[in-house]
């Protein structure tokens, strides 16, 4: 066993030992993985959208992805749009969704808009600076998310928080994404960004190793390597990833998400899922 492996899989017991991990390693080779289906954030192909919705749902379907997660629905009515989906055999994995739509009379509009493209994951995209500056405000922002995930559970759904870089930069000493998560219930999704933890300077591995069955949404995005460097195309050790995501991370969705393009975004987000694809038969 590589020595990425075992540090990895030590940390993730948290120091249970060596021995317990190799052999955490092996049960899981002997059974099945899981097998988690593939969506595509559509913020990666953002002004595609806005030009040609239909057009791009049915290219994100021919190229096999199972699901979309929406950054915004392009003044498209929750009927229209689910009617969009049915046509292309496309499931909602997910929308990003800000806090304020999540709060108050908001939170009911909210609701049935995803009930009718038959979404269950409400995920907050980011948060004002304000909510993440200290301990205090972060335990605050935890509570709250808490309190709205225990809202929205009997509709069948929940809510969760995206990670971005500055997620994983210290403040008062501690790292925000745990305190956050350490603060939150557990119903409260916790979707990693890959790239992003890296980008601010996290270990995703570690970080997915601290909170198993917590990944219940998982962002696919490279770190390093080539201007527009694609999945599998740079730094990230995508085939741990795969194994813990399909073995103790409780995921339901891998969701790829390209912000940076060495040739079309379309075509970026095909060589993504081709390369996912790719990868998963080695892990």
């Amino acid at each position: 066993m590589n020595q990425s492996r075992r540090v990895f899989l030590k940390a993730g017991l948290g120091g249970v030992g060596l021995l317990a991990a190799e052999q955490l390693l092996a049960a899981n080779e002997d059974k099945p993985k899981k097998r988690i289906p593939v969506g595509l954030q559509l913020y990666s192909v953002r002004q595609d959208c806005a030009k040609d919705l239909p057009g791009v749902l049915k290219a994100v379907a021919e190229m096999g992805y199972e699901g979309v997660e929406f950054a915004g629905y392009y003044d498209r009515k929750a009927e229209e749009m689910r009617e969009l989906l049915d046509a292309n055999k496309l499931k909602c994995c997910g929308t990003h969704t800000a806090l304020d739509t999540l709060v108050g009379d908001a939170l009911a509009r909210t609701v049935e808009y995803n009930k009718v493209i038959g979404n269950k994951y409400l995920v907050v995209p980011s948060l004002p600076r304000e909510r993440m500056a200290s301990i205090a405000a972060l335990r605050e922002t935890a509570k709250l998310l808490t309190d709205i995930a225990e809202k929205v559970k009997p509709q069948g759904m929940r809510v969760g928080y995206h990670a971005h870089a500055g997620d994983f930069k210290k403040v008062e000493g501690q790292i925000p994404w745990e305190v956050l998560f350490d603060a939150a219930g557990p119903d409260v999704i916790m979707q990693l960004d890959v790239g992003n933890c890296l980008a601010g300077g996290g270990d995703p591995l570690a970080t997915l190793a601290k909170y198993p069955g917590r990944s219940v949404t998982i962002h696919l995005k490279e770190h390093g390597g080539k201007p527009g460097a694609v999945i599998g195309e740079g730094e990230v050790k995508w085939k741990d990833v795969f194994e813990f995501c399909e073995t103790r991370g409780g995921t339901e969705w891998y969701i790829v998400e390209q912000e940076s393009y060495a040739t079309t975004p379309l075509e970026s987000v095909k060589a993504c899922l081709r390369n996912v694809r790719r990868l998963q038969k080695r892990a």
